[in-house]
């Protein structure tokens, strides 16, 4: 290591000692599977929480391990720490989790106040993860963590599900007129269609942004439902409009992956689907939202960086869902000759790299997809 990078991280830690935040998470058990942010660790006797911890976004995780070893579901929580923060938390025994009430005043200022002799249970946060850290969330602020944060407080990999009460039972509409129209089922709606009803206890969920259950609007003839189910523009703006800046849906999606990634959540796994699904799916919306799609492309690269390659392999379709979807946004931009040229450029640049780092195959892109073939809507 050469000198300047030495006398850097130095500069870095003497910054942090000063500006960075303190997590206190006090009686944990010992083997407790604590993390923050890509790192994780089985905790040992004298974990008192983490220091040195950079302000910004951070995802606080966690899974209690039982006195056979076994691992519960993951556990997790947003927060987003200030300069010199000082957050406790406590480990409630009887839940086996942390606990959502606030630790009471005076405990928290006896903890400052013994700061200096609590240092020695802290472990210093992993500051060579920051930087991959701070590509995956860069556009996750405060205002995204308040709406799309459960209510409960907390993020987990397992959902606690529970019937649907009659009146929200879904009706599969959508699904039956597709039947009635002799349209093909894919392989997941005919799987949708056997499953029980279930929805997520009140509270529980991520509370990303609901896309619309119809991808045309009211009183569409039979050709603009064809064109809005090639072309998922109208969707994506209907999104885009509820949303306080546009931008925001490239903060979801960064969301969506965290839960993903860090906390193992499927619900995270599905909504991040839908969210590449629609913006790779839309063509017509491509020209007016270039600065979209520019930090879209940044996002799914950096994201890709980080996931094993078999998460995204559709083993029932054998496919590979986010090269089959990005193949048809490289198709999209490349032949919409409304699309900016700065776009088209960097589009390829990031197709190139791709192809060097998974060997995906992205000519032909004009060769047209069993499953994308005009849709014949029926009259009757």
């Amino acid at each position: 290591m050469s000198s300047s990078s030495i006398e850097m991280d130095q500069s870095i830690a003497q910054r942090l000692l000063f500006e960075g935040a303190t997590l206190v998470i006090l009686d944990v058990p010992v083997g407790t599977e604590f993390g923050i942010d890509l790192k994780s660790w089985n905790v040992g006797e004298k974990f008192n929480g983490v220091k040195m911890i950079p302000p910004g976004f951070h995802y606080v995780h966690y899974s209690a391990v039982n006195e056979f070893g076994e691992t519960a579901p993951k556990v997790g929580f947003f927060h987003i720490f200030k300069k010199s923060e000082f957050l406790v938390k406590q480990w409630d025994k009887s839940e086996e989790e942390i606990s959502s009430e606030s630790v009471p005043e005076d405990i928290v200022n006896r903890l400052k106040d013994n700061l200096k002799d609590l240092d020695r249970f802290l472990g210093p946060y992993p500051y060579d993860i920051w930087k991959g850290w701070n590509e995956l969330t860069n556009k996750i602020d405060c205002s995204l963590i308040e709406r799309c944060m459960p209510v409960c407080g907390f993020v987990h990999s397992a959902l606690e599900l529970e019937p649907c009460s009659d009146a929200l039972r879904p009706r599969g509409g959508d699904l039956r007129q597709r039947k009635k129209r002799g349209t093909r089922l894919t392989v997941e709606e005919k799987e949708e269609q056997l499953l029980p009803d279930l929805k997520p206890k009140p509270g529980t969920e991520l509370r990303l942004t609901q896309l619309p259950d119809k991808h045309y609007p009211d009183g569409a003839t039979p050709t603009e439902i064809t064109k809005h189910s090639l072309d998922s523009s109208y969707v994506l703006d209907i999104v885009l409009n509820k949303l306080r800046q546009p931008i925001e849906i490239i903060g979801e999606l960064q969301l969506a992956f965290i839960c993903l990634l860090v906390g193992q959540s499927l619900d995270a796994f599905e909504l991040w689907k839908k969210l590449i699904a629609l913006i790779c799916g839309a063509d017509s919306a491509i020209p007016a939202r270039r600065y979209i799609y520019m930090e879209f492309l940044k996002t799914v690269e950096v994201q890709l960086s980080h996931i094993p390659e078999d998460i995204l392999w559709d083993i029932v379709a054998s496919d590979n869902f986010v090269y089959q979807h990005l193949r048809k946004l490289f198709a999209n931009i490349e032949f919409n000759s409304e699309v900016d040229g700065r776009l088209k450029t960097y589009a390829v640049r990031v197709r190139d790299r791709l192809i060097t780092k998974f060997a995906w195959d992205f000519s032909d892109l004009q060769g047209d997809n069993e499953d994308e073939a005009p849709v014949v809507v029926s009259l009757e």
